[in-house]
C-alpha cells in the first residue's frame, strides 16, 4: 500500500499543535484526566458554572471548619438564593441537629463573608453501598481431607461439629 507523498505524517503520530487561538492549550491531551477548575478555565461559557463551582467548594471548606467533624463529613452545601443557604443532611437525625446549630452558623458564615441570612436544611440521603461480596473460600482436596482427619480424631465438642461441617462443604 502506498501513501501520497502531500501526507507525510505517520499513520499513528500525533496532530500538529493548535494555533494560539484555538479553545485548548497546545499541552491540552483529552486521554489525560484533567482537574474541573483546568476545563471549566479554558473558555468563557463556563464561567457561571466555574464560579458555582467555586463557591460550593469555598462552602464546603467553610462548613468543615464550623462544624463538628460528625456533621461536617455528612452535610452538602447548595446554593445561596435570595439569602438562604440550602444544605443537604445524609438522615433525619443530622437535619434536626443542623436546625439546632442554625442561629450560630448563619452568624458564622456572615461573619466570613457569607450573604446568608437563613438556612434551608433538607434531607439527602446519601447512596446505599453495595455490600462487599460474599467470601467464596475454596479449600483444596487435601486440606478438606486433613479437616475431616482432625474432625474425626476429636472428642464431640462444638470444635469438632464445625470442623466436620467446614470438611464437608469443601469436600463436595
Amino acid at each position: 500500500m502506498s501513501r501520497s507523498s502531500s501526507n507525510s505524517r505517520p499513520p499513528f503520530s500525533r496532530p500538529p499543535t493548535r494555533s494560539p487561538s484555538a479553545p485548548f492549550s497546545p499541552s491540552f491531551d483529552a486521554r489525560r484526566p484533567q482537574r474541573l477548575a483546568d476545563v471549566l478555565a479554558r473558555t468563557d461559557a463556563f464561567s457561571a458554572l466555574r464560579a458555582g463551582v467555586e463557591q460550593i467548594a469555598a462552602l464546603e471548606r467553610d462548613l468543615a471548619e464550623l462544624l463538628p467533624d460528625y456533621l461536617a463529613t455528612s452535610v452538602e452545601p447548595g446554593f445561596i438564593k435570595d439569602g438562604v443557604l440550602a444544605i443537604f443532611a445524609a438522615h433525619n437525625a443530622l437535619a434536626a441537629r443542623l436546625r439546632h446549630l442554625e442561629p450560630r452558623l448563619v452568624t458564622d458564615l456572615q461573619q466570613r463573608g457569607w450573604a446568608v441570612e437563613s438556612l434551608r436544611i433538607r434531607v439527602r440521603p446519601k447512596a446505599v453501598e453495595a455490600p462487599p461480596p460474599i467470601k467464596q473460600a475454596r479449600m483444596t482436596r487435601v486440606g478438606a481431607d486433613a479437616l475431616h482427619e482432625l474432625s474425626e480424631s476429636l472428642e464431640p465438642s462444638p470444635l469438632q461439629a464445625a470442623l466436620a461441617r467446614m470438611a464437608a462443604r469443601h469436600r463436595k
